[in-house]
């Protein structure tokens, strides 16, 4: 039976919308203007709805980027798949917008076995909100808010390679000069067509969402860890 999941990404300054079926992403909308979420997301959802019922195809789920992201463009993303969801009768799956940038990190063939990876997310000012991840995708670190200093991450850095991407990386680059540390120059913005094979391992697991209620994880929930000589 085949498995079509409607993908869809609107945590960070971009927004963008794909349908995948049993591994193949078969259409994508990018959209890469900053706040333009509520005038492009719904026609790129209507699109994508319209593409799958052109080409026969049963859309058996929706899958959304849970956040950290922006408050608004969380709730409106959220509200858009929660009412596909009711509308067609089909689940709701949430997927770690840090868990999104770190798919395309996966296929790079310079990443060591044992490196960890931690996709920031700028938060303005001195924050990023973080996770780490083995290469498996398994949680090493939980989601945080933290103000970076150069001793951020050295209990892990001490052991093994760390790889920080994302648009909150830039600015720790100079903060963080431990030699296990490594920067990749991309941004490795989240995107719904690498949402793909996390949607995909959610649907087969059955790992889905109550519908009524679903929040995302806004920024605004985080309370940042400062050290202690800036309490």
């Amino acid at each position: 039976m085949k498995t079509v999941i409607l993908n869809i990404e609107a945590s960070t300054e971009i927004c963008s919308v794909a349908l995948s079926q049993d591994g193949f992403v078969f259409f994508e909308r990018v959209n890469r203007e900053e706040r333009s979420h509520a005038q492009v997301l719904a026609p790129f959802v209507e699109e994508a709805l319209s593409e799958a019922d052109r080409a026969g195809e049963k859309i058996n789920a929706v899958a959304l980027s849970c956040g950290p992201g922006s408050y608004t463009s969380l709730r409106i993303a959220s509200s858009t798949a929660k009412g596909v969801c009711y509308g067609r009768d089909i689940p709701l799956i949430a997927i770690p917008t840090t868990a999104i940038m770190c798919v395309p990190v996966l296929f790079r063939d310079d990443i060591p076995d044992d490196a960890l990876l931690c996709p920031m997310i700028d938060a303005r000012r001195n924050e990023v909100y973080a996770t780490i991840y083995n290469r498996a995708l398994e949680v090493v670190k939980e989601t945080h808010a933290e103000v970076v200093t150069e001793e951020s991450y050295r209990e892990l850095l001490d052991k093994q390679p760390i790889f920080f991407f994302g648009n909150g990386a830039g600015k720790c680059s100079d903060i963080i000069s431990h030699p296990n540390a490594h920067f990749l120059n991309e941004h490795q913005h989240p995107l719904a067509k690498n949402m793909m094979p996390l949607a995909e391992r959610s649907w087969f697991n059955e790992k889905f969402e109550d519908i009524a209620y679903f929040e995302p994880f806004y920024l605004k929930n985080f309370i940042a860890t400062k050290p202690k000589n800036l309490l």
